[in-house]
Parts: structure tokens; C-alpha cells; sequence
């Protein structure tokens, strides 16, 4: 603790236990717990306590007072907490006789002040803190604590129930570690005195008959097995497991719906990889007798795990696949195609019953879709998914959902109506199918899936929605499509589709509803990004009318539109204006109005959005080489940082910034200088040299002046990024070592203009006013100015300011100590609000 602090804290813990001052900011205490936490952490000395008695007379105080404020309490049994978590401090507490009187039979449980749960959080808090230690473990043993933790498990309030059983997670875990002298690995093993109580309690309430209890105990195990790695969890298990079993088998057992969480964690300990047997049948026999939605959780995570063995993972994978199977089997009567199941884990009725009812049918199916389509995400699945199957199930229930499909089984018919218009399952199947799109295999069924697709995109049923995941599935697959299209039959299909395809977008784009045209627009650009290349797909998009529609939104009155239609612009303009052979009739006109209309976009809208798109969208063209030689690309950079530089977004600004650090890059290549970045020069270089046809470029461009500036921006991100930008230009100018001498800057025309631009710099966002180009001698135009002053500025040190966090004074313990004195002042003086 620093001196400052040292004198600070007496009068912040008087003013801790003053009654008559008003209650402190809970963040505040907060913070007072996090400074002691650090203080203590690597200091298990008994100094803190000795060299500062205001600790223990605070402590005191807010014992001897007969109604304390609950989250002072609260703050005083977590502040004591902390303190007792050495062994010496610990002592040093219990010989003032204060432990007792916080977390022993004398402690604050017996007063009405129990009642608050701020208070009840703070004591088990409290007490999780003082837990490192033998001393601390006995005297809850012997002091009645136990008893207080196992009541606390079943708290009304969530908090204090959640962080009693954490901290039973904690003391059984330390209680075995550190007072075990030789390992638990039998049975007959004897267990620590606290280690026994809280098993015994757990086993006493598995067996109890109470399904609070019981459900008490299972997320104490559960929270147990899955932190905790340690050999003598199988023994724990070995003395538990016959009880976990006999839920599985009592269907009048409420708890059956933790046991899935429970089994996953024990199934993730490394100690029961090699488990023979018993285990992994108490996991079978769970997939069998656990309820279609109970048991989808666990077979997932058993398909994830390593060490599953396979007969195992292939029960679970049944499990999962179980709903698509009997949606596949209730479409078609008698049966068209087989299911996906060659035989059900456990019996096909239960799934029938919840897919034939309205209520549960929706919840089953977007489930288990959820967890197939997370499946479906990973690299390395390590059992075979049927794809052609499961893709034919999808189209299933999308085909049952709009009620396109008449099954002619009674099944298939109730599950019909129970999904018609359902939006739920629909977007999560579209979902999974856009998934599918990566697998193999599913390639016959390609033509079947585009006419559901596109029952989809066409339909004015389909909600915004729904149609946004429509859309997505559908990039995907046309995607997957190009990559199939070989032969002339497979062109023309595809050919087929795309015109299919294109003539819905012209529709959609047209769409009253805003949220339709947004989709539309983002459905072309992801179009455009995959198969810009594509001449089947360039034709069919030139063709249409698409183009000009997109062009039209860029006037929307929906700000979310015409930024996405600035974005699609910027994307057909790869199409249309920029590639080798663009079939467009006035290709030049286009480009020229095409940049004119994002150009005004930029300077005259509104709202945020669309302006960021057009920068955005230059950028990427920048970024392309679409925009010209090295002239016109000059010219074009510099009108957009001087329309970017006075916007009052910054995300806009930044992105100008983005735009500089773009054309910087390129035109430090195209002059040769990207080789030897560090390669020194002095302010006299020739004026042909490479460096001075680099600074002349950047002058003319207006680079300097928008960079420079953006150093004292308001807003932090735009300063650092201009920072890092002059960083790496001066590199091209000056090696790391030799930066320009004070002494010569000062002698040098510019020298005046320099010092004020280094004074302005310092005081950052500051500074209120930045004079333009010329104001106060500094040219930011002039390439010898600039030469001078990239040398002259200290970037490093500017670099290092602007990366400070904004609180790093503000949340020194110093500063905390301050402001709480501040807060609570006086009582004359908080005696009236002033709000």
C-alpha cells in the first residue's frame, strides 16, 4: 500500500461506518474489494491488518451498530473475508474476536438484517475468500458454518443459492487436497472431516425423496465434475452412481432433466476416459430412458467428445437424428424413401407423441436442428452424418411449414398443420440447410432443393425474417452450384436457376416492406462477392433488371437500405464498370455517375450508415486498383479525405483514415520504396528521388493535413489510427535512429510553425481549434514543411499517450480512496439533494 493510500484509509473506513452518511455506490465497494484482493494476493503478511487498525475498527463498528445498512454489512463480510485468507491474518482476526462474530453462531444469520439477499451473498462471499486455508476450514466445521452453506444451496434468490453451491464446489475440492496425506482410491479411504460432511449431505439428499434436494445435490455434482479433474472424483462417482441409475429408471423423478448436464461433465473428465463399462452403460442407458428433448443436449455433447467410444457416439447420433427420421417417414405413405435410421434407441412412439402435438412439436424440431446445425459446423466430426437423408428432411419440414406438401399418412398430416407458417422452425431449418451446402453428396437432390428455395423467395407469406435465411441458403447453394456445373445439362440448369432466381430478386427490391429490399440488397452483394466471375452469372445479372433497381435504392428513405444499396453499388460496379471487358453501352458515363452519386451520398446524408458504407465501398475499390492511374487516383483520394475529415461521425473518419493508409501503401510500391521502408534521407534529397516524388504525392493529395489533424480527435480510435499511419510513413523518410536534431528544427523557415503544430499535438483532444493549412506557419502542402515536422514530432511518445487508457489516473486506489471521501463528505453537506 503506498503512503497516499495509508493516509487516505482511516477516513474512508470512518466514513464506512458512519450510520448517519449516506449509503456509497454499490460499483464503489465493488472497487474498495478489488483494490484489497490485489493488496493481499501476493502478501499473506499479517502487516496490512497490524500497520492500518482501521481495518478491524471498521470491522468493529459496523458490528456494534444495532440496524447496519445491508451492503455495508455486506461490503464488511467480504472485506473480512479477503483479509482472513491468510493463515496469519486469519489468527490475527480471531484473536480480536471479530471472525466469530461475522461467519460463527454469534454472526449477523440470527438479525432481521439476514433477511436482505445482499447480505446473505456477502457472507458466503465472505466465506469463499477466507477458504485457502486448514484454520478457515475448521472453523466452519466446528462453528455451525456448514450447516449455514447447505440451507443457502436452496436460497430464494438465485444469486446467493448459486454461489453457496460454488462454494461447497470449493471447500469439498480444497478440503481433499490439502488434507489428504495419501490418495483417495478405494472405497474405504478415509475422507477429511469436511470432504465427509458435504458427501454426506450430498448422499443424504440424493436419497431424501425431496426433489428441491435432490435437485440441490445434482447441480453441486454437476458443477463439481465439471471443474474438477482429480483421481478421487471416481470414487465419489463409484458411491453415487447406483443412485444417479435408479433416476433414470423412476419416471416420477423431477430431475431427470439435470442428469443430461451432469453425465456430459463426468463424460469430459479425462478420469473416466478409459472407464471401463459401467460408465459409459449409465450414459447409454441415459439416451434411452431420458425424453427426446432431455437426451438431445447429452448426445450431442457425446458426438463432440474425443475418447466416446463408438458404439456409444453412434446411440447418440440416433438419438439426435431420431425427430428427422420421423418427419421423413410420416411424408410419404407407403414409404418413398427410406429414413434416416436403420433402428431407434428408444422407442419411435415418444417422438411421434411430441411432433403430434402443437405445443411441443415446433420446440423438438428447433432443438434438435440448433444442435445439428452446430454439428455441422465442426472440422472433425467423428461420426458419419447421412447428408442426402437429412437434407431430404429439411426440404420435408420447409414443404410442411408452407404447406406445400399433402402427406398422406396421419402422422405426416397432423405434423403439417402443427407447423404451417411456423417461423421458428423455419428459419432453423434454413439454417441447417445453408450448412449443408459445404457437404458432399447432395448433389442429386439439387434441382428438387432450389424449387423450395424458391417456393420461399417468391411467396408473400414468408416473413422478412425468414425470407433474410431464404436468401442465405440460397447464395450458398448457388455457390455449390457453379462448382457443379461441368457438363452443357448442368449449365443450362444452372443458367435456369439463376434467371429463376433474378427475376424474384427484381420483385423483392421493389418491396413496400424495408426490411425486404435490405435483404434483397445484401442476397446481391453476397452473389456478387462469390460469382462475380462467373460469365453465366455476369449475363444473367446484366440482363436483368437489377442493376438498375439497386441504383434506384441508393435514394431509399430508409437509411439501413441505402446502405446496403451503397454497398451492392460498390459491388456491381466490378461488374459493370471495372472488369476487362464490362458489356455495359456507356461504360465511362456509368463509372463517372456512379462515383458522383456515391460521392454526394458521402457528403449530403443524413444518417451514418450510408456514409460509411461509401467509404467503406472506395476503399475496397481503392484497395482493387479500380480507381485509375496514379494521377487520377490522387485526385479522387484527396476530394474524399476532405469531404471525410469534417464528418461528424467517426467511424466515418476512420475510415477515411483506412482510404490514406490504403493509397499510402500503393504508392510507396509503385515508387520503389516498399523495399528499404527505413532507407534515411535528409530534407535536401534531389528532387527526383523516389522520397520526394512520395512526400510531393502525399502533399498534393492532402494527406499530411488530414492526418495531423485527426491526431487530436475527440475520439480516441481515429487519433491512434492516424498515429499508427505517420508511424509508418516517417519509416520511408527517416531510419528509427536518426530523427531530426531540436536545435536545427528550430533554426529551419518552418521551425516556428513546427513548435506550435508539436504544442497543439500535446494537448491532444484538447486542442479546440486546429487552423487549417497555413495557420500558424505550418503548410501542411509543403513537402519540405512535412519532411521537417515528421522528423521534428515525437510519434512514439504521442503513440504511447494515446494508447493510455482514459481511467488509467481516474482508477488508481489513490484516486478511489479520494473519491469516496469526496462522496460521502460531511453529513451538513449531504443533508440536501441537490437533484
Amino acid at each position: 500500500m503506498t503512503r497516499e493510500c495509508a493516509v487516505l484509509l482511516p477516513g474512508v473506513c470512518a466514513a464506512l461506518a458512519d450510520p448517519r452518511q449516506p449509503g456509497l455506490d454499490d460499483t464503489c465497494l465493488e472497487k474498495l474489494l478489488d483494490w484489497f484482493r490485489s493488496l493481499t494476493w501476493f502478501d499473506p503478511t499479517v502487516e496490512l491488518v497490524q500497520d492500518n487498525p482501521c481495518l478491524t475498527e471498521l470491522i468493529s463498528s459496523v458490528l456494534a451498530l444495532p440496524e447496519p445498512s445491508p451492503s455495508i454489512l455486506s461490503f464488511t463480510l467480504q472485506l473480512a473475508g479477503i483479509l482472513a485468507a491468510s493463515e496469519n491474518r486469519f489468527q490475527h482476526l480471531q484473536q480480536e474476536k471479530l471472525l466469530g462474530r461475522l461467519f460463527g453462531r454469534d454472526g449477523p444469520r440470527g438479525r432481521a438484517v439476514w433477511e436482505d439477499a445482499s447480505v446473505r451473498s456477502g457472507w458466503v462471499k465472505g466465506v469463499h475468500s477466507m477458504v485457502h486455508h486448514q484454520p478457515a476450514l475448521h472453523f466452519l466445521c466446528s462453528g455451525g458454518g456448514m450447516d449455514v452453506i447447505f440451507a443457502l444451496q436452496g436460497d430464494p434468490s438465485l444469486f446467493v443459492a448459486s454461489a453457496a453451491s460454488q462454494l461447497l464446489v470449493h471447500m469439498l475440492t480444497f478440503s481433499v487436497e490439502s488434507e489428504t496425506s495419501k490418495p483417495l482410491s478405494t472405497k474405504d479411504c478415509e475422507w477429511p472431516v469436511c470432504a465427509q460432511m458435504i458427501k454426506k449431505h450430498m448422499e443424504d439428499s440424493l436419497r431424501s425423496g425431496s426433489a428441491s434436494h435432490v435437485e440441490q445435490s445434482l447441480k453441486l455434482l454437476t458443477s463439481l465434475f465439471g471443474s474438477c479433474y482429480a483421481a478421487w472424483t471416481e470414487v465419489l462417482w463409484s458411491d453415487i452412481a447406483k443412485q444417479i441409475e435408479s433416476f433414470l429408471m423412476e419416471e416420477t423423478v423431477q430431475a431427470q432433466h439435470m442428469l443430461a448436464n451432469l453425465l456430459l461433465n463426468v463424460a469430459r473428465s479425462p478420469v473416466f476416459c478409459d472407464t471401463e463399462g459401467s460408465f459409459w452403460a449409465l450414459v447409454t442407458s441415459a439416451l434411452e430412458h431420458l425424453t427426446p428433448v432431455q437426451a438431445c443436449p447429452l448426445a450431442v455433447g457425446l458426438l463432440k467428445l474425443c475418447k466416446c467410444p463408438q458404439d456409444v457416439r453412434i446411440q447418440a447420433l440416433t438419438v439426435l437424428l431420431q425427430p428427422m427420421d420421423c418427419i421423413l417417414r410420416a411424408a410419404s405413405q407407403p414409404l418413398e424413401y427410406a429414413g434416416l435410421l436403420d433402428e431407434s434407441v428408444s422407442d419411435p412412439v415418444t417422438v411421434e407423441s411430441l411432433l403430434s402435438s402443437r405445443t411441443s412439436c415446433a420446440g423438438l424440431l428447433c432443438q434438435t436442428l440448433a444442435h445439428l446445425e452446430k454439428l455441422l459446423s465442426l472440422k472433425h466430426l467423428r461420426v458419419d452424418l447421412p447428408y442426402v437423408s437429412l437434407l431430404r428432411s429439411l426440404m420435408t419440414i420447409l414443404q410442411f411449414c408452407n404447406g406445400l406438401l399433402s402427406p398422406a399418412s396421419p402422422l405426416g398430416s397432423t405434423i403439417s398443420r402443427n407447423l404451417i407458417n411456423c417461423f421458428r422452425v423455419q428459419k432453423s431449418a434454413l439454417d441447417v440447410l445453408a450448412a449443408l451446402s459445404e457437404k458432399k453428396g447432395c448433389d442429386t437432390l439439387v434441382e428438387s432443393l432450389f424449387d423450395v428455395l424458391l417456393t420461399y423467395l417468391e411467396s408473400p407469406n414468408t416473413s422478412p425474417t425468414v425470407l433474410k435465411k431464404a436468401f442465405q441458403a440460397t447464395s450458398k447453394w448457388l455457390v455449390r452450384l457453379q462448382e457443379l456445373s461441368c457438363s452443357n445439362s448442368q449449365c443450362q440448369q444452372t443458367e435456369k436457376i439463376l434467371e429463376d432466381v433474378f427475376v424474384v430478386l427484381q420483385k423483392r427490391l421493389c418491396s413496400p416492406c424495408w426490411e425486404v429490399r435490405d435483404s434483397s440488397l445484401e442476397f446481391l452483394t453476397a452473389m456478387i462477392k462469390c460469382m462475380r466471375d462467373q460469365d453465366g452469372f455476369r449475363q444473367c445479372l446484366l440482363s436483368s433488371e437489377v442493376p438498375r433497381l439497386t441504383e434506384n435504392l441508393l435514394e431509399d428513405p430508409e437509411s439501413y437500405v441505402r446502405a446496403s444499396a451503397v454497398t451492392a453499388v460498390g459491388h456491381l460496379a466490378f461488374v459493370t464498370h471495372f472488369a476487362p471487358e464490362s458489356p455495359v453501352a456507356g461504360n465511362q458515363y456509368n463509372k463517372e455517375n456512379t462515383i458522383a452519386k456515391l460521392q454526394e451520398i458521402l457528403s449530403t446524408d443524413s444518417e451514418g450508415f450510408p456514409r460509411r458504407a461509401v467509404i467503406s465501398v472506395f476503399t475496397k475499390w481503392l484497395r482493387e486498383g479500380c480507381t485509375g492511374q496514379l494521377e487520377d487516383t490522387e485526385q479522387f483520394v484527396s476530394r474524399v479525405i476532405q469531404t471525410v475529415e469534417h464528418d461528424l461521425d467517426w467511424e466515418v473518419r476512420l475510415g477515411g483514415l483506412e482510404l490514406v493508409e490504403v493509397f499510402s501503401s500503393q504508392t510507396i510500391c509503385q515508387l520503389g520504396l516498399s523495399e528499404c521502408p527505413y532507407a534515411p534521407v535528409s530534407s535536401a534529397v534531389p528532387s527526383s528521388s523516389p522520397q520526394n516524388q512520395l512526400l510531393r504525392v502525399f502533399c498534393r493529395a492532402k494527406l499530411f493535413g488530414f492526418l495531423f489533424r485527426s491526431l487530436c480527435d475527440c475520439d480516441k480510435p481515429v487519433g491512434q489510427r492516424a498515429c499508427d499511419i505517420l508511424i509508418g510513413l516517417r519509416g520511408n523518410f527517416y531510419p528509427m535512429s536518426t530523427l531530426e536534431n531540436p536545435q536545427e528544427i528550430e533554426d529551419s523557415p518552418a521551425g516556428r510553425g513546427i513548435a506550435w503544430l508539436q504544442r497543439t499535438l500535446r494537448q491532444g483532444s484538447l486542442a479546440q481549434t486546429f487552423p487549417t493549412d497555413g495557420g500558424n506557419g505550418v503548410d501542411f502542402q509543403d513537402p519540405e514543411s512535412m519532411m521537417v515536422a515528421l522528423g521534428a514530432v515525437d510519434l512514439l511518445e504521442l503513440h504511447d499517450e494515446l494508447n493510455k487508457s482514459s481511467d488509467h489516473v481516474e482508477e488508481s486506489p489513490q484516486s478511489l480512496l479520494q473519491d469516496i471521501i469526496a462522496t460521502v463528505g460531511t453529513v451538513e453537506e449531504n443533508e440536501v439533494d441537490c437533484y
